[in-house]
């Protein structure tokens, strides 16, 4: 079973070249290629923020060929990107740009949020001409599980496809098989969602295409390396192995970073790729 990582947050150090670089050095044998600097919100705002980084501007494609050059030269390939979000109207051009630049580094799966504050079918009308356009270029579309926050009860909250009841409804309503799911580990696992990764994986089956993995303390979305907080990934590699899961243990554990500086971002991607690889040989069993 082969492993990947967000390169976000390497990128924040090294730039996203370096950061395929240092992600083949690591161990990894592919990368996710996060595109949330193509068109970065302001949330205080909720405003698009104007930038200069090449996804955002015309030439996003000779950059996403450059990646994909650059791991090809590393041995590394693109298993699955990350689109901007969040996923309503005015992001829909860069959702478009995000599935050609996955396309063009050789990504299978595009991640595409969903839309929290509309409805499934809603959500699948969004949905709809993404698929379509990722079938033209050979990328499937997978939406993933999230969740909102109840200050109240200080406690995730249900939203779009965060739980094993919701989330097959929204792939039945578009029931294209170039329409797929990507479980969010870490969000499956908060407090107040009543679910678990566990029950997502056995509710998604063949549908389970991509993985976002991380630990947290089972209450808020911590995004840290696996194996540090509090999730059991017994169990979770058990389900996968009983749904046949055959994609990669993919990394979205970006904090794990965080305190690291360009000149030791490599150590903290070694430590990262040790954690898939133990996941991994669980999972393989």
């Amino acid at each position: 079973m082969k492993i990947s990582t967000e390169i976000a947050s390497a990128a924040k150090h090294v730039g996203e070249v370096r950061a395929v670089e240092l992600v083949a050095a690591a161990g990894f044998d592919a990368y996710d290629f996060s595109m949330f600097a193509m068109a970065p919100v302001d949330w205080r705002t909720n405003k698009i923020v104007e930038t200069d980084h090449p996804l955002a501007g015309a030439g996003y494609a000779a950059f996403a060929k450059e990646l994909s050059h650059v791991a090809k030269e590393c041995g590394l390939v693109c298993n699955q990107s990350h689109a901007p979000f969040p996923s309503d109207e005015r992001m829909l051009p860069y959702l478009c740009r995000a599935i050609e630049c996955t396309a063009i580094a050789g990504g299978d799966v595009c991640v595409i949020h969903p839309n929290s504050s509309i409805s499934i079918e809603e959500n699948a009308e969004m949905y709809r001409p993404l698929v379509e356009l990722g079938k033209s270029c050979g990328v499937r579309i997978a939406t993933e599980n999230m969740w909102k926050w109840d200050a109240d009860k200080d406690c995730a909250a249900t939203a779009a496809c965060s739980d094993h009841k919701n989330f097959p409804l929204q792939l039945q309503a578009i029931d294209d098989p170039a329409f797929v799911a990507c479980l969010d580990i870490g969000h499956a696992e908060m407090r107040g969602l009543g679910t678990s990764s566990v029950e997502l994986i056995r509710a998604l089956g063949a549908r389970l295409a991509a993985l976002h993995v991380h630990d947290n303390d089972l209450h808020r979305d911590r995004h840290a390396i696996p194996f540090s907080m509090q999730i059991d990934f017994e169990p979770i590699a058990e389900a996968l192995r009983e749904v046949g899961y055959t994609g990669y243990i993919t990394l979205e554990a970006e904090r794990h970073l965080a305190s690291y500086t360009p000149d030791t971002v490599a150590a903290g991607l070694a430590e990262m790729a040790a954690a898939a690889r133990r996941l991994a040989a669980m999972v393989e069993g």
